[in-house]
């Protein structure tokens, strides 16, 4: 029987899986996004998010405390500077865990791990909302009437300028007949 034996050993030594961890850990700070197996990510969410929850409080011990888990300078200094003021809103539940499928080599089950607060897709991120420009050439409104007429056939133009020129020999009759 299976009484109190919550931790998934992963079917390595103890060592192993620590260091595994760390190393998977210290991926997920770096990268916001791990892909992996099911078990190994639900395994990894119990052993990041505590300290996800420690970086909150940016104190001297809790960085010891987190570099003795992760054993990596360059992952806590990252951790504590850019993901902490992301979440420190956040009362919990900093990763998410979004299944893929079937593995095609053994068929495991894979996912990706991910920190929450930095799916641009989920969110509905800024580049998703900004509007798509073309480069083109932008031109006044004259230039622009100017140029509709210098795109028109050359008939047409005549027709309109013969159309003018009527137009105002008819003004000109109609005000010397007053």
């Amino acid at each position: 029987m299976r009484h109190s034996r919550v931790i998934n050993h992963l079917g390595r030594t103890s060592s192993h899986r620590k260091s595994m961890l760390a190393n998977m850990a210290t991926s997920l700070i770096l990268h916001k996004r791990i892909t992996t197996t099911t078990a190994k990510a639900k395994a990894l969410r119990t052993y990041v998010e505590p300290l996800l929850t420690k970086s909150k409080e940016d104190s001297t011990h809790s960085r010891r405390v987190v570099f003795s888990y992760l054993k990596d300078k360059d992952a806590v200094t990252e951790l504590f500077r850019e993901i902490s003021p992301k979440i420190a809103e956040r009362p919990g539940g900093y990763t998410r865990i979004l299944k893929t499928g079937n593995r095609i080599g053994d068929n495991a089950d894979m996912c990706i791990l991910e920190l929450v607060d930095y799916n641009e897709a989920m969110l509905g991120g800024g580049e998703a909302a900004k509007t798509k420009t073309t480069r083109r050439r932008r031109t006044s409104r004259k230039k622009e009437e100017g140029s509709a007429e210098a795109k028109a056939p050359k008939a047409v133009v005549a027709e309109k300028t013969e159309e003018a020129k009527t137009e105002g020999s008819e003004a000109d009759t109609a005000a010397e007949e007053k």
